[in-house]
């Protein structure tokens, strides 16, 4: 109970973060069962949903938890463990099963294995999203 609470906690302070710009939250889709985070590229989703935690710059941080660094992670290497932690969330980190589209995870999986001095060239597809994806954590799970 006390992993969703704090999930719910950082869920809502990032999207608060991303209430304003090309991506926000959209009650609308997410109702429809689409993605509820409305954003084109892996950087945009990067922008828009990890930075608040992750910081601009990839470098993570510490304060009422410690955020792990993005930039030159040698956990991305292998683009499953990133995969699992955007769907199924990690320690503090909420999961975005269900609130970003195969489309959205396989661009920002990309985006960070290719930025922040990591140099893992190999693209991420939806379709490797799709064939990883479990049905979406619900309250009860």
């Amino acid at each position: 109970m006390r992993r969703l609470a704090l999930a719910t906690a950082v869920f809502a302070a990032s999207a608060s973060l991303c209430s304003t710009g090309p991506a926000h939250a959209d009650a609308a889709s997410s109702a429809g069962g689409g993605p509820a985070i409305k954003a084109d590229s892996g950087q945009q989703v990067y922008q828009h949903v990890c930075q608040g935690c992750h910081m601009a710059n990839g470098q993570g941080g510490v304060g009422a938890a410690r955020i792990p660094a993005l930039a030159h992670n040698a956990k991305l290497e292998s683009a499953g463990y990133p995969t699992y932690v955007v769907l199924n969330g990690l320690g503090g980190m909420p999961w975005f099963n269900g609130m970003l589209s195969d489309a959205q995870v396989a661009a920002v999986i990309t985006y960070v294995r290719t930025h922040f001095g990591n140099d893992y060239k190999d693209p991420v597809k939806s379709a490797d999203i799709a064939a990883l994806r479990g049905p979406a954590p619900t309250m009860e799970n």
